[in-house]
């Protein structure tokens, strides 16, 4: 299931790692995801166009005509590579099943990689229209619907590189769950564990999973399995706001009204409204609350992954 290493295991655009496989010669390295984000992560690079035999360098390649459907032709001599990179594709995302990927980190803007906004040019020409998605990343959303994915530029903003990287520890911990094949109270267990991660993302998330896993045992393990994984990822994917966040921190903090005296409770509600008001990071209220949990031993906070959702060595929570 795993790397040797135990790491989470994802795709991604080759040049994103620094191989010279772009159409120019070059490539396009991201640091982070090669030399940061891969203390955690062990990457599998795909290519698209070098996998389906073409050159370095080339002659690149464009989306042209419908957004929806479009063809892949080459810019100047407009040969056509549709068919060939559907066939391809195809075959590549069974290949990649073997994998056991958690995620995949697309290269953006590529008529092959690109994940959302891809430049599609029309037939009779004038401007592109930033509507197109990359015919592989097309093929293996749609394959891997359940999978979480990005483009390295989306993930220069803090926000949504916390979420992808939130969601990519999560989804290892259900692939995991259901490798081993999970038991009534290992799946009661796993969302107990996630309740407060839920919340922070969808209220409404939170309570539709509560009630699908309390009608496990009428409905069978497998059968809630596969009704949870869906709404799980769905909900991961919605942003977890500031106003969410806040609401969290103020369920957590009602875990200890028999425990805080009055200087530790008002120093932790001046702490939650320094990050409501967004004077402070989301990491000063909750080292408050980490402090807190270790002091009176509460054992329900501390098995929530809301508190360390990711390594701490990435400081995915410090941005204001």
């Amino acid at each position: 299931m795993e790397s040797a290493e135990g790491k989470i295991k994802l795709g991604i655009s080759a040049c994103l790692l620094g191989h010279k496989v772009r159409f120019d010669g070059g490539h396009k390295l991201d640091s982070f995801l090669r030399d940061t984000l891969s203390r955690w992560v062990s990457y599998v690079p795909v290519c698209p166009e070098t996998e389906l035999g073409l050159g370095i360098p080339r002659e690149p390649l464009r989306l042209v005509g419908n957004p929806d459907c479009p063809r892949l032709v080459t810019v100047r001599s407009g040969i056509d590579y549709t068919e060939a990179m559907q066939d391809w594709a195809h075959r590549r995302v069974q290949e990649l099943e073997a994998e056991h990927l958690c995620g995949f980190i697309f290269k953006s803007k590529s008529p092959s990689s690109g994940m959302e906004r891809v430049k599609v040019y029309g037939t009779t020409g004038g401007a592109p229209v930033k509507k197109g998605i990359g015919m592989f990343a097309r093929i293996f959303m749609e394959h891997f619907p359940l999978l979480p994915v990005e483009e390295e530029g989306r993930l220069q903003d803090p926000e949504l590189r916390e979420n992808f990287i939130e969601r990519i520890f999560v989804f290892k911990r259900w692939r995991e769950l259901v490798h081993h094949k999970p038991t009534a109270g290992k799946l009661v267990e796993f969302h107990t564990r996630h309740k407060l991660l839920l919340l922070s993302h969808s209220p409404q998330h939170y309570h539709r999973l509560g009630a699908l896993v309390a009608t496990v045992q009428q409905h069978g393990v497998e059968a809630t399995c596969a009704q949870y994984a869906p709404l799980l990822m769905e909900a991961l994917t919605l942003k977890a706001t500031v106003r969410k966040q806040v609401n969290v921190l103020h369920h957590m903090m009602g875990y200890f009204k028999k425990d805080l005296n009055h200087e530790e409770k008002q120093e932790l509600l001046e702490a939650i409204d320094a990050f409501r008001r967004s004077y402070v990071p989301l990491v000063v209220p909750l080292t408050l609350l980490h402090h807190y949990v270790r002091k009176y031993r509460q054992s329900y906070l501390a098995s929530q992954y809301y508190l360390t959702p990711h390594p701490i060595e990435l400081k995915l929570r410090n941005h204001a």
